[in-house]
């Protein structure tokens, strides 16, 4: 079952694996970013964070937070994060509704 939310879809896969690692970290929040970069203009980020800034979209999830900052809201609104293992490694994935172009590795995109 996924986590439905308007902004962001979280596959089971995504949250387990934000779960297992979030344990390890000793933290909370786990923030999805997007920010200039990557060989199409935008690329996503994951990271870490201590706390929520005031304009954050705040995700609430079983035993953590995820957080999608006000600049990131509008490319992210939609899409589905994901995790998974293949024999390129494992990775969270983005897979953006809005994206017109994505390169060949999946990690940047044209809006």
């Amino acid at each position: 079952m996924e986590n439905l939310t308007q902004s962001l879809v979280i596959t089971e896969s995504a949250l387990g694996r934000i779960a297992s690692v979030m344990d390890f970290e000793k933290k909370s929040k786990f923030r999805v970013y997007v920010t200039g970069g990557g060989c199409s203009g935008f690329q996503y980020g994951f990271k870490f964070d201590d706390e929520a800034a005031f304009d954050d979209e705040v995700i609430c999830c079983e035993g953590f937070e995820v957080l999608l900052d006000s600049l990131s809201y509008p490319y992210l609104y939609g899409s589905t994060l994901d995790y998974v293992e293949d024999l390129s490694g494992a990775k969270f994935v983005i897979n953006n509704p809005n994206a017109k172009t994505t390169c060949g590795c999946g990690e940047s995109f044209t809006m």
